[in-house]
């Protein structure tokens, strides 16, 4: 049976995968071949790990289960008639996301993002700078969705005597009532029907001017321009923003300039053993596909998670 992996790994990675399954399985890296040569590698496998094109998952007929490297499903929810399981990183990133959300709120509050442009600059401003800085402590926030990544938040948060709300997709429908009294807004929301443009300009506008916005689901779930809008009108505290509509952020895009703008750079899912993690779930899960166990992260497509 050939296992063929579409992730761009490391050497001591990619070894790593070899050492364990090379016994028993032919496996291709895609990384390792030329390019005009995998999609042809891919076609004759049973088993893929990582994100192939969506053309060549809707054309394989080999294919008996696909292990993408991601929590995100897209663009694969377009696949209408696949007969090969998918599964997802649902979850895996939830601690590592949260640490950046709540890192980007303490450093809007603390004046890091500031600090560190006046250490840049060679200049000392001080004292004048204190009475600019906000406590996290007892902060109203509310975080929407309710998976990994929201509850993470709502965990860290606790530490700060932060009164924190938990909106899922069964109580989103309260999201305009809690709005004007939220100081921070955090987003963890998957792309779905539901979720793209869910923070519109009508939404955005019952936030008081001194919230935080903090995106760190998907940048469909914003009307951007509005958010910059308000941004550039002092009708918003700030935005930490980890995803934007468009990526990578074109070098000309607005928010590049914006002082009360935190970009993180769709970063937040990362850290130093990742990929090694990565590759221990899907040795985790492989071992259940053969013994023929349900495998972990089965993905639902219509739902978008």
């Amino acid at each position: 049976m050939k296992i063929y992996i579409h992730t761009k790994f490391e050497e001591n990675e990619a070894l790593l995968i070899k050492e364990q399954l090379s016994e028993k399985y032919k496996i291709v890296i895609g990384e390792e071949i030329p390019a005009e040569k995998r999609e042809e590698e891919f076609l004759s496998a049973s088993i893929c790990f990582g994100n192939v094109p969506l053309a060549w998952a809707q054309k394989t007929t080999q294919l008996k289960w696909l292990q993408l490297h991601s929590a995100g499903l897209d663009p694969y929810q377009q696949l209408t008639d696949h007969t090969f399981k998918i599964t997802n990183l649902k979850g895996f990133f939830g601690q590592s996301v949260a640490e950046t959300a709540v890192a980007g709120i303490l450093a809007m509050y603390r004046g890091v993002n500031h600090l560190t442009q006046l250490q840049m600059q060679t200049k000392w401003v001080g004292t004048p700078l204190r009475s600019t800085l906000h406590l996290l402590n007892n902060a109203k926030v509310l975080v929407l969705g309710a998976g990994a990544i929201g509850l993470k938040v709502r965990d860290l948060l606790t530490g700060f005597n932060c009164k924190t709300t938990v909106l899922d997709s069964k109580t989103i429908t309260q999201l305009e009532e809690h709005l004007p009294t939220t100081d921070i807004v955090v987003a963890t929301l998957p792309e779905t029907p539901e979720t793209i443009g869910l923070f519109n300009k009508e939404r955005l506008h019952l936030l008081k001017c001194t919230a935080l916005f903090v995106n760190v689901g998907r940048g469909s779930a914003v009307d951007e321009q509005a958010l910059i809008e308000m941004l550039l009108n002092n009708q918003l505290y700030g935005a930490v923003l980890d995803v934007t509509a468009t990526e990578p952020l074109p070098d000309d895009h607005l928010l590049w300039q914006m002082h009360n703008v935190l970009l993180t750079q769709h970063t937040s899912g990362g850290w130093a053993n990742e990929n090694i993690d990565k590759i221990k779930f899907f040795l985790e899960n492989l071992s259940r596909f053969e013994c023929g166990e349900a495998l972990v992260n089965i993905a639902n497509l219509a739902r978008g998670y």
